[in-house]
């Protein structure tokens, strides 16, 4: 992600302050090291840690910042537009991103591509896949096969070999995401797998499925950051692509279907900024990746990525002669 924001930047020819987060500082400082012992003149690159109501504020309110692009919250996004004024800003903000699993998906590629989206870095991902449509045929059989998929994941820390669930980022999000699963099951959904903390150490959470879920519960609509998926049943696609739009967000989506034509008219309907077929979380350095609605404007990657850093001029000069 740091990357993502430096190549551009300085392929345009611009000078950078970057503000770390507060909860995952030491990447971006150790990436920064590096960067001083490859040779960047002083002051090209400039790393900065700090809390978004100081730090982040300060920056975004400075004279000689130009440009600001910023990745996180739409909360922290809407603050920093107040303070932007009318500087040029690019947003890669939040998501409740839908899957599609059709009828006629293969089964055990659905299962798996929504386990990658959804259980990935333990759902700390902007475009995670939280809400599952699954069509009414095969919702039971998604249902048994991702339910064991989930329970057969090994919970431990990074540190360990076979761990493949690691922690929430801080106390903050584990607390919040423990929220988010009382809640489903006090709105009615059923949780058929996980739903509570793993040990008495660290921030694990369960990897967590519930079902009975509706498009009105808090789980079914907010964005929770963490590793719970919302499965619900579809009839139509007609239906499902009215449900799948139905949300503020628009980063990313999912279909699953081995009819081709089929999975592109839906992609083609479905207002998000990525979607992929029979696929989930597949990234190219060539391929713009952005948001729709609350989840940002302007794209990373791609050519498309150097246009949020450069100025379009035009010199006219008046030409003298006869044949000008």
């Amino acid at each position: 992600m740091q990357s993502w924001k430096l190549a551009p930047a300085l392929a345009a020819g611009c000078t950078v302050v970057m503000k770390t987060s507060e909860k995952t500082p030491l990447s971006a400082l150790f990436v920064s090291k590096l960067i001083a012992q490859a040779g960047f003149p002083p002051g090209v690159v400039n790393t900065l840690s700090g809390y978004g109501p100081g730090t982040g504020e300060a920056i975004v309110k400075h004279p000689g910042i130009d440009k600001i692009a910023f990745t996180g919250s739409t909360l922290t996004a809407t603050n920093i537009l107040k303070n932007a004024g009318l500087k040029r800003t690019t947003m890669e903000l939040g998501g409740k991103s839908p899957v599609i699993v059709c009828n006629d998906a293969d089964l055990d590629v659905a299962v798996e591509m929504c386990h990658v989206g959804l259980f990935l870095n333990q759902g700390q991902c902007c475009c995670a896949g939280s809400r599952v449509f699954v069509q009414d045929t095969i919702y039971d059989a998604f249902v048994k096969k991702a339910a064991t998929k989930a329970q057969a994941m090994k919970i431990g820390a990074y540190t360990e070999a076979d761990a493949d669930h690691g922690p929430q980022v801080d106390d903050i999000q584990f607390k919040r995401v423990m929220g988010y699963i009382e809640k489903g099951k006090s709105e009615g959904a059923m949780c058929v797998v996980g739903g509570s903390r793993h040990g008495s150490k660290g921030y694990f959470v369960e990897p967590t499925i519930f079902t009975n879920v509706s498009d009105d519960m808090t789980i079914a609509k907010e964005e929770i950051f963490g590793p719970v998926m919302a499965v619900m049943k579809f009839s139509t696609d007609e239906e499902v692509v009215i449900r799948a739009n139905s949300t503020m967000y628009g980063l990313g989506a999912g279909i699953m279907s081995k009819n081709i034509s089929r999975a592109l008219g839906l992609a083609n309907q479905i207002r998000a900024g990525s979607v992929w077929i029979n696929s989930y979380d597949d990234f190219s350095v060539q391929a713009p990746f952005g948001g729709y609605k609350a989840s940002g404007h302007g794209r990373e990657k791609g050519k498309e990525m150097l246009d949020n850093y450069l100025e379009t001029k035009c010199v006219f000069v008046p030409l003298d002669g006869p044949k000008c």
